[in-house]
């Protein structure tokens, strides 16, 4: 079990759920944690490993949303507010303020990329196939960087 929390935008568990393949995020991380912007974005019914999180800084909220969406806005302050966090993002805007900000941040291929070191996925390519089909993007350089760590 991991010793820091994660917090999860909606690209994520949209995503792998549209694989197959959301109980990963428990598998590797326990109990995930979302901001209430992401649990309307997903909109489907929430695992109970998943908790809903408060966020506090309205005002900081306001300020991101000039750049960016409700889910991104919310899950880098809820990183901010939380100890020992890593959160999970795609949108490179967000990735790139959670970097200005000192966050720990991964995505959708680092996660697929944890599921395989940690040997619940045999292979990382078919995942990044089954995500292309159904319309995730995944640039052509992080596609061969993914398949290079994974050793495929």
């Amino acid at each position: 079990m991991p010793d820091t929390l994660t917090i999860a935008n909606s690209s994520c568990l949209i995503a792998l759920e549209s694989i197959g393949q959301l109980e990963l995020l428990q598998k590797i991380y326990g109990e995930i944690l979302i901001p209430e912007a992401v649990r309307k974005e997903f909109g489907s019914n929430i695992p109970g490993w998943i908790r809903i999180g408060q966020v506090q800084d309205s005002k900081l909220i306001q300020a991101l949303l000039l750049d960016l969406g409700p889910g991104e806005a919310e899950v880098i302050v809820l990183g901010l507010e939380q100890a020992l966090r890593t959160l999970i993002l795609d949108d490179k805007k967000a990735r790139r303020f959670a970097d200005e900000l000192g966050l720990t941040f991964t995505g959708t291929v680092g996660v697929l990329l944890k599921a395989k070191q940690q040997g619940y996925l045999p292979s990382v390519r078919p995942m990044l196939e089954a995500l292309e089909q159904k319309n995730f993007r995944v640039s052509l350089a992080l596609k061969a960087r993914a398949l290079q760590l994974a050793g495929e």
